[in-house]
């Protein structure tokens, strides 16, 4: 992709996010994620009902008037994006592939940081990390974001949420928002996103292709594997592979659902045979209501 085509698709995208972003999440971001804590703000006079705790003794002592500690949350935030850039992410039966809707989600959580003056960064991982973007302020770092995903091209195929959650545990040390974006077609990964879920306020996001979970009957076809290559001819006229692929899909997704609520993080489904977008209002809206 030339430079051209590529500022190009930067600035599509940045116009077909940019409604999204005003209009649906900027009320909704920004009640959603509380801050890192409490920062003081000033001092007043105690009023009837104030809590005692809260009061500044020196100043009190100094003034010889009772006087109490007003304390602010913390609005700056550090948002996270961790996404699956392996083989899978370029599969897709519907009019999208799954790094498509990859691009776009990021493309709205990064802007909707941007509109909060929030820093945004970005970790993009195969079987291993290909490229961290520390992550910053402002519009021109969030359009970089953008631009690195839309051209990306990784060098593995392979899948390792293990490998990038760990590294997220290794280099955000202070406590962020990570939105963890794959199809999580992978094992052994369990142990990671444990940790990341009590450090971060986690988010996993599953790009789901209907594909994923079963084989239609079209007779004998070459299935290949978007990750090692191998490529196997299936029978898919064979209910028994039939079923036995969609017991294998619903048992890992299972898992998935059984760990994510053992790591204490929420979950997004994106499916690409539906309106991707929806789901995503849907949660802010309703994790906005727990507050």
């Amino acid at each position: 992709m030339d430079t051209k085509e590529l500022l190009k698709k930067v600035r599509h995208l940045e116009l077909q996010t940019r409604g999204l972003v005003n209009h649906v999440f900027s009320g909704e971001y920004h009640s959603v994620f509380k801050g890192r804590g409490m920062a003081f703000s000033e001092v007043r006079e105690y009023q009837v009902g104030d809590d005692i705790r809260s009061i500044d003794w020196n100043v009190t002592a100094r003034l010889n008037h009772p006087f109490v500690k007003i304390f602010e949350e913390e609005r700056e935030l550090t948002v996270m994006l961790l996404v699956d850039m392996s083989g899978s992410q370029f599969f897709g039966s519907q009019t999208a592939l799954k790094r498509d809707v990859a691009v776009e989600v990021s493309a709205i959580l990064a802007f909707s940081a941007m509109k909060n003056n929030d820093k945004v960064g970005a970790i993009l991982f195969t079987d291993r990390i290909e490229k961290f973007i520390p992550p910053r302020k402002g519009k021109a770092h969030a359009l970089r974001i953008i631009r690195e995903l839309l051209s990306f091209e990784p060098e593995r195929t392979s899948t390792s949420l293990r490998a990038g959650l760990e590294y997220l545990n290794h280099i955000q040390k202070k406590r962020s928002i990570v939105f963890l974006i794959s199809d999580f077609i992978d094992e052994g990964y369990q142990a990671a996103l444990r940790i990341a879920g009590r450090r971060h306020d986690l988010i996993g996001i599953v790009l789901a292709d209907p594909r994923d979970d079963e084989l239609p009957p079209v007779g004998l076809v070459p299935l290949r594997d978007a990750e090692t290559g191998a490529v196997r001819w299936v029978d898919t006229y064979d209910k028994r592979v039939r079923t036995a692929y969609r017991t294998n899909r619903e048992a890992m997704r299972r898992v998935r659902s059984s760990e994510f609520v053992k790591s204490h993080t929420d979950t997004i489904e994106l499916r690409l045979d539906r309106p991707t977008m929806k789901p995503l209002v849907d949660f802010f809206r309703l994790r906005e209501g727990r507050w």
